[in-house]
């Protein structure tokens, strides 16, 4: 692809403006509007009216799972912002603290990615704070993360997805990021390093347009080839078939992704943030919106979204919840006495079904035993009985309980979901799943009380399972060769007897 022609096209008249007003990027800079009047229109008013008139028009597929990422085109609004909006509609009554807006730079080639990492950017909707905090932790996550904010003035390729952003979302705030080049060993060093600091609570937008300058009817046979490859979430599978478009001779084609490592490290991002829905919402080249179809420039609007959860099942009632301390108590009770686990009747079917369970001990509020047991082929009345027990008797942390303890003994009876793989860490949701490690013969459990109990936040809770009850490196957790499974409990405390 030959950049340095794109570089020259879009840059022309745009290359003198500067950052800032003149200053140099820092606290209380303000990025100020490079095309409003160009691109899109200048009138607060005027740009208001466009952008909910073309998302109004808008109609794209409803998406249940949580939106990860999101690529749409930075083309005049008259040329491309109706396949934006069908992007940007996919936000509509979703929250996101933090967007992470990515792009290749059209100005620049530089090594690395340049974080615009202070002070606020600026349309004519008014300004959108910096998330610095989040910009911070990306520039500390690797030394080609620079605050460099010559190529970010005239850049109009993130400029004009802000004004959609904020019509979309209302609050919220930004890290605009431009790249310098398009390797992918620079998008997947983007790509780990906002999988390190995003949550979710992050959304990735990246900018790009496709196919640039073929006629309409080669366009769109190459557009269609690229959005396929991007769909498939297989970035290295992307850079094949744009290079081989390359070798293919397409006529006047000047490029086929402008934006080619912004668009790798979002879907190796989103890929991570375990997005597996993904669509191709819309697309359009210029010939088909406001122009002739002799040189055209493709467009399309992407959604990359993780599966939505699973409905949770009805949990037990009171009667049943009962029952169980009940058993509880009395297993414990019988067993440390007699060493027998007692005869019990249950009249109640709930309690038949083949549910995992963890039956925790506590002794003046201080654990005292806990152990549990995931997909077993028995009833919960059985696993309950057993783990029990087990508590009781089988903590390796713990001497065994003793008569004189049983009176100070309290029970509680988490009711586990079956146990779901996940495919990045970023799902957990902290105080509603508990969580598993896997690797190789090691593993280790917490139950989702845990972060409560224990007021941990994410990393100092993974770390803990890995290190302690896994017996892996405390970093663990972010090494893909560690398999991690989701589950949720209902948790039940009683009293003691």
């Amino acid at each position: 692809m030959n950049r340095t022609r794109v570089w020259a096209i879009v840059a022309g008249g745009l290359a003198g403006l500067a950052l800032c007003a003149g200053r140099a990027a820092g606290k209380g800079c303000a990025r100020e509007p490079a095309v409003a009047g160009a691109f899109y229109p200048r009138s607060p008013d005027a740009l208001r009216e466009t952008v909910d008139t073309m998302l109004e028009q808008a109609a794209p597929p409803r998406i249940e799972g949580r939106v990860r990422a999101l690529m749409v085109p930075h083309a005049g609004y008259v040329y491309s912002g109706s396949v934006a909006a069908w992007g940007f509609k996919t936000l509509q009554g979703r929250k996101y603290r933090t967007v992470v807006l990515i792009g290749n730079s059209h100005h620049e080639a530089f090594d690395g990615a340049s974080v615009f990492a202070e002070g606020v950017f600026r349309t004519p909707l008014g300004d959108v704070e910096i998330d610095e905090g989040f910009a911070k932790r990306l520039l500390d996550a690797d030394p080609r993360m620079t605050f460099r904010g010559s190529p970010h003035g005239p850049e109009h390729s993130l400029e004009v997805e802000v004004p959609f952003l904020q019509r979309v979302l209302g609050e919220f705030k930004l890290v605009p990021i431009l790249l310098g080049g398009e390797s992918l060993d620079l998008s997947r060093m983007l790509a780990n390093a906002l999988s390190r600091v995003a949550d979710d609570g992050t959304l990735v937008v990246t900018s790009t347009d496709m196919s640039h300058y073929p006629a309409w009817e080669d366009a769109n046979f190459a557009d269609r080839k690229v959005a396929e490859a991007i769909v498939t979430g297989d970035a290295e599978h992307l850079e094949r078939t744009i290079r081989q478009l390359e070798r293919s001779g397409v006529p006047n084609a000047v490029t086929f992704l402008c934006g080619e490592g912004a668009v790798k490290a979002a879907m190796l991002y989103a890929k991570d943030a375990g997005a597996q829905d993904i669509r191709l919402l819309r697309y359009a080249n210029s010939g088909d919106t406001a122009g002739s179809k002799a040189r055209v420039v493709g467009y399309a609007a992407i959604a990359f979204a993780a599966q939505p959860a699973a409905p949770a099942e009805e949990g037990l009632k009171r009667e049943e919840r009962d029952a169980l301390l009940e058993l509880a108590r009395l297993t414990v009770e019988t067993f440390v006495r007699t060493g027998q686990r007692p005869d019990w009747t249950n009249r109640l079917p709930a309690l038949e079904q083949p549910l995992g369970a963890f039956v925790t001990l506590k002794k003046h509020g201080e654990l005292r035993g806990c152990i549990g047991r995931f997909q077993p082929q028995t009833p919960l009345r059985e696993v309950v009985g057993e783990m029990a027990v087990a508590a009781a008797t089988q903590d390796h942390r713990f001497p065994p309980v003793s008569q004189e303890e049983l009176g100070e003994l309290e029970y509680e009876i988490s009711v586990l979901s079956p146990l779901r793989k996940v495919g990045s860490w970023r799902e957990i949701e902290l105080g509603r799943h508990g969580v598993q490690v896997v690797r190789g013969f090691r593993s280790g459990v917490f139950l989702p009380q845990v972060a409560a109990e224990t007021g941990w936040g994410l990393e100092t809770f993974m770390n803990n399972l890995c290190a302690h009850k896994a017996g892996l490196p405390a970093d663990a957790w972010k090494d893909p060769k560690t398999e991690i499974y989701v589950f949720t409990a209902q948790v039940f405390p009683g009293t003691r007897h």
